[in-house]
């Protein structure tokens, strides 16, 4: 089945909201129109003129991105600067490209508790909490041969979810639903000015508030009355947290240096830098977060971690983190090219369950700015 730049991206805006990035992150399509099929989707952490070349030879038609192309505002769009004129290249080919940056931290199964995977962190927690959505849930009636159509289409936006464990979750009870088609209309089941008498089910889900368009989607496209009847409503004694980074233990023990030889083979590194007062300090209690997350350094210290590991730290900000006597690893912000491996497998996991004609691909350029010497 083939499919388009919007319908590729609702589905990854169910398990990747907008909604949950931080303030003022420019997320979402930054070049292109998505008003057209997409058969060649590509991963990439950053959008540099190498991967703008390998995208135009790979014949790419939409762009997924870590890191916002245009995070900042553009004064000039030239052909002479090499960062403006990847975008022109961007344009000329028609390669719509789309970033998820804050929320791709934040989302449940998401970079963060990759790294956490890569590192055998164990019941994690988040670090900081930044969000709290509502719950909704919907009640609709459907007649009896469509429900289980009509839940698998629910279930395929991740509605249904309740807690970390279970999926699917619904409540169906049988009844018999009664109408009488008037006027203009085109009814599934009937004939027009003749009451009629259905057996159907009231199904009820709860779902985030954040999933409320793709709910809509899935009431006009897979319930099979042109009216459907249903409710919504929001949960007011219940509201779903998120945050940034994640704080979590290990099974057992490590030396300090156990550890980091630890992090440098999870991530393929060949060097970090590291922050300690204590060189002989023994770690299990782990805080995490990917990119450039020394501003939550409070947060590692108030979970109580043995050591804290992000990227990008400011040289007088480490001095704070010393005095503090927090263990803090930098490995630097490339680690989340973990990204581009962990959403393909994603991606080609949706296009099992929808039967998509598509094909993608992990960028395989470097986009690592910096090397060890």
């Amino acid at each position: 089945m083939s499919i388009s730049g919007i319908d590729f991206i609702k589905k990854f805006e169910t398990y990747c909201p907008i909604e949950l990035a931080e303030k003022g992150d420019p997320v979402g399509l930054h070049i292109g129109s998505l008003k057209k099929p997409v058969q060649r989707i590509m991963m990439t952490l950053d959008v540099r003129p190498e991967v703008v070349q390998e995208a135009i030879d790979k014949n790419i038609d939409l762009l997924i991105a870590k890191h916002p192309p245009i995070f900042r505002a553009i004064q000039r769009l030239t052909s002479d600067n090499p960062q403006t004129a990847m975008y022109l290249e961007l344009a000329k080919h028609d390669i719509a490209v789309y970033a998820a940056h804050t929320n791709m931290d934040i989302i449940d199964n998401g970079l963060n508790d990759w790294f956490c995977e890569r590192l055998e962190i164990e019941n994690t927690t988040y670090m900081k909490k930044t969000h709290e959505l509502h719950m909704k849930k919907l009640e609709v009636y459907v007649p009896k041969e469509y429900a289980k159509n009509f839940r698998e289409a629910l279930s395929k936006i991740g509605v249904g979810q309740i807690g970390p464990n279970y999926k699917d979750c619904s409540y169906s009870v049988a009844g018999l639903g009664r109408f009488t088609p008037i006027n203009h209309a085109h009814p599934t089941i009937g004939e027009l000015n003749q009451a009629e008498c259905v057996e159907e089910e009231k199904i009820e889900v709860l779902f985030l508030e954040t999933k409320l368009n793709a709910i809509m989607h899935v009431l006009n496209e897979a319930h099979p009355y042109e009216e459907p009847a249903y409710t919504l409503t929001t949960i007011e004694n219940f509201k779903k947290p998120y945050g940034i980074g994640r704080v979590g233990n290990l099974a057992k023990p490590l030396k300090l240096s156990q550890f980091i030889d630890k992090v440098k083979e999870a991530f393929q590194i060949e060097g970090l830098r590291v922050i300690t007062q204590s060189p002989n300090q023994r770690i299990q209690r782990v805080a995490i977060c990917g990119g450039s997350g020394e501003k939550f350094y409070l947060d590692a210290l108030r979970h109580q971690a043995d050591v804290y590991i992000t990227g990008d730290v400011y040289y007088h900000t480490a001095h704070d983190m010393l005095s503090s006597g927090l263990t803090v690893l930098d490995p630097g912000h490339y680690i989340e090219t973990l990204c581009k491996k962990k959403f393909v497998e994603l991606f080609e996991t949706w296009k099992k369950e929808e039967k998509w004609d598509v094909e993608f691909f992990c960028s395989s350029v470097n986009t690592n700015p910096f090397q060890w010497v």
